[in-house]
């Protein structure tokens, strides 16, 4: 058996990605997941972000109900 075929039979290791990177970690401080999540999901659904607009829209609409001032609700107000 040559040396290429003994290397493509060994099993790949498979790298555990469990933990959060930086980027998620970003994502969850927001506020926003759910939105990306769906998102993201969509354009992997369809490849296509043309067809997401409304998605695309609700990780935006979400950062701005949470940090815009405009949409803070004043309690005891």
């Amino acid at each position: 058996m040559s040396k290429g075929q003994q290397a493509s039979q060994q099993p790949h290791a498979v790298e555990d990605d469990d933990e959060p990177d930086d980027w998620d970690k970003r994502i969850f401080s927001t506020g926003c997941a759910a939105e990306n999540t769906k998102m993201n999901d969509c354009f992997y659904e369809k490849k296509d972000w043309r067809l997401c607009k409304n998605e695309v829209s609700l990780p935006r609409r979400a950062v701005s109900r949470r940090f815009d001032p405009r949409f803070q609700r004043h309690v005891g107000s």
